[in-house]
């Protein structure tokens, strides 16, 4: 549910409503909290962006955008186990191919010293501690939600001790999991965040950017209000599983405000994005590539920005789906059957029209001039009438798709058959007048007559036909791979089961492959991620994988939802 505050006003004078966000960033704005809007998109270079991401880029950008305010780009890079600057570079083109620029460039690393700056001042005030015990000796002693936590033995260290011992986890004088600094709060608290947080932990390992200069690297919880609050952001918006982090983050920029009636971020939440037949944890996303499920973070059946990408999703599609999800309060799972809406409607407008036959069955109109041609002329993309009009030859020889012929057709088949009339489409109609097998009985070539009188845009051969069929001329047409892309999972919540392994759900189907379908030719020469409509079969893209020697297209949807179909019966 999409929660709006609606302006007053009627008629002419109605603003359009408004999101509980937005509402509250006018009221700062009325009331003089903020001068200038200013939010961020934190990524963890630790993966590719999905499409959940995808909503958040679009929320803190466009909020910027529409209070000509300010969005930064902000990499939360203080787990150096997990993160490359692979990711870093994936992460900055996925931004800028949805259309968006960041105000400033900034990496939770840059804050690394002023960070411990803090972490110092804050054991000085007596407000943190270095822990002796293990990460299991913590869990043991954090309590429950209706229980208490037990004190660490070394909660009531020395400042100096702590000073000391702190400088030693960062000189690497002590083994990982040997310490770690906590934040000295409540251990009664019953926000369980709050229960002594750890601060730092010892992590002996090169960071991509700092290299081996730190041996402690600084929580999420730590870094994230702090790295905020020195840029200067406004409205941190973050999805709901962090609401319960918020007393925490307002708690540490507490101690560390110079004035505490200045200058404060905010934390807002809002619901994260959850689309059914997908997962969206980075864990899992990670474990397909790693394990040979997918053929890496861009494949066409992931959910990643990347992945959709080659798919042949654009931004504008990705852009327009995530303004009709709306903001929320409250979770809930929206129908992957709107994105692929929100994709066909902007291919629709875009995409050049093309004839493929991905199944192809030869046809012999017999009393057509052998050695000849004739121009017709295909419309390009019928809405936009200045997309213009492109040729096809039609010759004695042709394709046609083979399920476009049925050796006995029921009634209400309206395709070619014994006897059976079509119109081919911006050419002429035809009759099949016989038909071939080979050894194995299946047919081979059909037999056709046309109908000299039934030509497109001058039949006057007062025939009427019920089907219209595409084809290709057989003197020109060009063999492609076709990729044909189904959704990656069988299952409506493939990780929301307990007692199942995820990859239990992958769909089998998901990739079938045609390798000798048939193109126009002129065609075959497009350039990566071109978009087309393949006449009758769906919109497709060229794959980065595509050569002049070997063309590759990709279904990127279908033309209707034939998955809602299949789930219907």
């Amino acid at each position: 549910m999409n929660d709006k505050v609606n302006n007053p006003g009627d008629g002419k004078d109605k603003k359009p409503s408004l999101n509980f966000i937005e509402a509250m960033i006018e009221r700062d704005l009325k009331e003089g909290r903020v001068k200038e809007i200013i939010t961020r998109f934190p990524p963890e270079p630790n993966g590719y962006l999905h499409i959940g991401h995808a909503k958040a880029i679009n929320l803190n950008f466009s909020l910027a955008e529409k209070y000509n305010g300010k969005c930064n780009l902000r990499f939360d890079d203080t787990n150096p186990v997990a993160e490359e600057d692979e990711y870093v570079q994936a992460i900055k083109e996925d931004i800028r191919w949805l259309g968006y620029e960041w105000s400033g460039e900034y990496f939770a690393s840059d804050y690394f010293d002023r960070l411990y700056e803090w972490a110092v001042m804050l054991i000085k005030k007596g407000k943190a501690y270095v822990d002796d015990q293990t990460a299991e000796e913590i869990a043991a002693t954090r309590g429950t939600p209706t229980r208490p936590g037990k004190e660490s033995p070394w909660r009531n260290r020395s400042v100096e001790e702590n000073l000391r011992l702190l400088e030693g986890m960062k000189n690497g004088e002590f083994e990982e999991g040997s310490k770690v600094l906590r934040a000295k709060i409540d251990m009664a608290s019953p926000n369980m965040h709050l229960r002594d947080p750890a601060m730092y932990r010892i992590r002996k390992v090169s960071h991509h950017r700092t290299g081996n200069k730190w041996n402690i690297y600084p929580m999420y919880d730590f870094a994230h209000g702090q790295s905020d609050y020195i840029e200067g952001v406004t409205h941190s918006l973050c999805t709901l599983e962090f609401e319960v982090h918020r007393p925490l983050y307002d708690w540490f920029l507490d101690q560390i405000l110079e004035d505490p009636e200045g200058y404060r971020p905010r934390q807002t939440e809002f619901a994260r994005l959850n689309l059914n037949y997908t997962v969206m944890s980075k864990r899992k996303l990670l474990q397909l590539v790693e394990e040979g499920h997918v053929s890496g973070w861009d494949d066409p059946r992931m959910p990643t920005i990347s992945g959709m990408r080659r798919r042949g999703y654009t931004a504008a599609a990705i852009r327009t789906f995530s303004e009709r999800v709306g903001i929320a309060k409250r979770n809930n799972i929206i129908d992957i059957s709107l994105l692929e809406h929100c994709v066909r409607e902007d291919l629709n407008k875009i995409s050049q029209r093309v004839f493929a036959v991905l199944d192809p069955i030869k046809v012999i109109i017999t009393n057509f001039p052998v050695g000849e041609e004739e121009e017709m002329m295909a419309v390009n993309n019928p809405e936009n009438p200045e997309a213009g009009r492109r040729p096809i030859m039609f010759g004695r020889e042709l394709y046609i798709e083979r399920e476009d012929f049925m050796e006995d057709p029921p009634k209400k088949f309206f395709r070619l058959g014994p006897g059976r009339m079509v119109r081919l489409k911006y050419a002429y109609i035809v009759k099949c007048i016989d038909y071939k097998k080979d050894e194995q009985g299946r047919v081979q070539e059909l037999h056709c007559e046309y109908i000299p009188e039934s030509r497109s845009g001058s039949d006057t051969s007062d025939i009427k036909v019920k089907g219209t069929i595409h084809w290709l001329p057989a003197k020109h047409v060009r063999t492609a791979e076709i990729r044909m892309y189904d959704r990656l999972f069988n299952n409506e919540d493939p990780a929301g089961h307990k007692d199942r392994d995820f990859k239990e759900f992958l769909n089998p189907d998901s990739l079938r492959v045609v390798e000798n379908a048939l193109i126009e030719e002129q065609f075959v020469d497009a350039g990566p991620l071109e978009h087309f409509q393949f006449e009758r079969k769906g919109y497709f893209n060229v794959d980065p994988d595509s050569t002049p020697e070997k063309p590759v297209f990709n279904l990127t949807v279908t033309l209707r939802d034939a998955w809602a179909k299949i789930k219907g019966k």
